[in-house]
């Protein structure tokens, strides 16, 4: 019997042994951290010319679930989940794009942040990719939990904290 990961609360995941504790708490504090240095780029258009752009300046690209079947949208994230693929930007999928926007001070009124793009720190544009020492301990984590599942075709969604 196969119990999908993404049914598991993000409290606690493991898989053969691998366990990721709080990876929403990680989550929060990479985001709310990386908006304060202005290493965030927020909205799915926003994201795609980003990534245009300079793809190799990103590390993390957080994709919310859609819960309107919008085939366009589902078609630009498709898209965008297959160019980070190719270009080692680490996706991480969340519950909620009305959380996300909150927890990055965006207005929720018009439309919640479907897509966020996190820069590498400056100090970690041009350094070996190799070399952890340009991020934080939460970047670090969610790199772990990246790496961890990188190679499965369906990424865990992670319950992102209510504030």
């Amino acid at each position: 019997m196969v119990i999908s990961q993404a049914h598991i609360p993000s409290s606690k995941m493991s898989k053969a042994g691998f366990e990721t504790v709080g990876i929403g708490s990680n989550i929060r504090s990479t985001l709310i951290a990386a908006a304060a240095e202005r290493r965030t780029v927020i909205g799915m258009t926003n994201a795609i010319r980003s990534l245009r752009d300079a793809p190799q300046n990103y590390i993390f690209c957080f994709i919310a679930s859609s819960k309107q079947p919008d085939s366009g949208a589902h078609m630009q994230q498709v898209l965008l989940e297959a160019f980070c693929f190719e270009n080692d930007i680490y996706i991480i999928k969340v519950d909620s794009a009305t959380k996300l926007s909150r927890l990055l001070g965006s207005s929720t009124n018009i439309q919640p942040a479907s897509c966020v793009l996190v820069q590498k720190s400056r100090v970690g544009i041009g350094v070996s990719e190799n070399s952890n020492n340009t991020f934080s301990r939460s970047e670090n984590l969610l790199i772990d939990h990246c790496e961890f599942y990188w190679d499965e075709p369906n990424k865990p969604v992670i319950k992102l904290p209510e504030k």
